[in-house]
């Protein structure tokens, strides 16, 4: 929702912002997977795949047990799943994330191997998961799994586009997780195809 610490310079007769969180040590979080391939050009330099596939945040809707300010007793709220385990992943993978890449893949590449890359947590699939392997190969497409390298250096989402989205959604002032998932979506959606390049 905000970061731990921040720098704001003020003019004197400005008053200090409003920060929205109880704690600085239980600000609220929610983990997303992000779905992004190379972007495609034609020969003038148009634009005709923005690799922009799917943005999927962990929440889950529940009706709230109790009453409060802001709301009444069964009313949806949103909730960050807090623990990603594997039949999480899995299930992602194969109900979202296959389901979105199948949707909008450039037609004139539906021939070619599509590989999905994740990094190495240990709440990750296998590349050889047996169920995930079955679902991608289903509709005439050859999507497979793979981990990149351990090495941090070589994490092109983590060090580049995640910090370039999170630095777009950290200028939103949020004071809920619909918001945070509203702001993310903003951000992935206002993010350059020429920088995604």
């Amino acid at each position: 929702m905000t970061k731990k610490n921040e720098i704001y310079y003020l003019l004197p007769d400005e008053e200090d912002p409003i920060r929205t969180v109880k704690s600085k040590n239980f600000i609220d979080k929610v983990m997303f997977l992000v779905v992004v391939a190379r972007p495609k050009f034609d020969a003038q330099g148009v634009e005709i795949f923005s690799g922009k596939i799917e943005l999927f945040p962990f929440v889950t809707q529940e009706r709230a047990k109790r009453a409060s300010a802001n709301r009444p007793a069964g009313t949806m709220k949103t909730k960050a799943i807090t623990s990603i385990i594997k039949e999480i992943s899995r299930s992602f993978l194969i109900n979202e994330v296959l389901l979105a890449i199948k949707g909008k893949w450039p037609r004139e590449d539906l021939n070619s191997t599509i590989f999905i890359q994740q990094d190495n947590a240990r709440t990750h699939i296998q590349p050889n998961d047996e169920e995930f392997c079955r679902a991608a190969t289903q509709d005439g497409f050859d999507i497979r799994l793979m981990c990149q390298p351990n090495s941090p250096d070589l994490n092109v989402l983590d060090l580049e586009f995640s910090r370039s989205i999170q630095s777009l959604q950290y200028r939103e002032r949020l004071k809920s997780i619909d918001d945070l998932v509203a702001a993310v979506i903003k951000a992935y959606e206002d993010f350059s195809t020429g920088k995604s390049n």
